[in-house]
């Protein structure tokens, strides 16, 4: 989790003020062999007014064979990237959102429909801009859901920052 809030930390991360700073981490856990990190992603990294799980699925699913077949050189043939999601965690600083303002899809629809087994969250998506139920949308398709515990001011924090607050 500490590299998802890095991500959303960066200097790269730009805040706006009618969204969240998210980060978030790919990383697939093969039986018998060390965990690898796939693909991170940030808010807003990517063109079209991305969010942070969208654009590390997107950059998971344009990894090249080879780069595929580098992480995992003792497994062959070389899985595909549609093989590996099954075992794939993906640490996200805040809770997948279930529904766009933008009309673009939802990261919660987004990790299904890619097979991602399991997903850990810094924090809940605060209700500042819509009533977020990603969580709950991912438990109902069967992805595994933990919620992190101690870091969820950071989390909360590197969400809203560039935010301005009430005093």
């Amino acid at each position: 989790m500490q590299q998802a809030l890095s991500e959303a930390l960066s200097e790269s991360c730009v805040p706006v003020q009618t969204a969240f700073c998210v980060g978030c981490v790919l990383v697939v856990r093969l039986p018998g062999e060390q965990p690898v990190t796939l693909a991170t992603g940030y808010s807003r990294e990517l063109p079209g007014n991305t969010h942070a799980e969208a654009n590390a699925l997107t950059k998971a699913q344009n990894l090249s064979d080879s780069h595929l077949a580098a992480c995992f050189p003792s497994i062959s043939p070389t899985p595909s990237i549609r093989d590996l999601f099954p075992y794939t965690d993906v640490y996200t600083t805040l809770e997948p959102c279930s529904i766009r303002t933008s009309g673009l899809p939802a990261c919660a629809d987004a990790l299904i429909k890619a097979g991602i087994r399991r997903c850990i969250i810094g924090v809940g998506e605060p209700d500042d801009f819509v009533q977020c139920e990603g969580a709950q949308k991912l438990k109902g398709a069967g992805v595994d859901v933990v919620w992190l515990k101690g870091l969820e001011k950071q989390c909360l924090d590197a969400a809203r920052k560039g935010h301005h607050t009430e005093e």
